[in-house]
């Protein structure tokens, strides 16, 4: 029982996650930490302090692991 409530919530965070990424203009099943690792990467601003501020409560790197390259597609607007 506790695996299945487990990932219940896991599921509920993911799909907040990918609900704000699309709330900011982003493909919705991609995560706001993929988009701010792909930004960073990609010498953005915006992307880099994300990832910074995402990095300090996930640990160091989880914005590049996070990295979603199949996603992003469908997105209108970049970090």
């Amino acid at each position: 029982m506790s695996n299945r409530l487990a990932r219940y919530g896991w599921n509920i965070l993911l799909g907040l996650d990918q609900f704000l990424s699309v709330l900011t203009g982003g493909d919705p099943d991609e995560t706001v930490s993929s988009r701010a690792g792909k930004a960073a990467a990609a010498g953005s601003r915006l992307g880099r302090l994300l990832e910074m501020g995402l990095d300090a409560v996930f640990g160091a790197g989880h914005c590049r692991r996070s990295i979603e390259p199949d996603e992003g597609g469908e997105r209108v607007a970049r970090y």
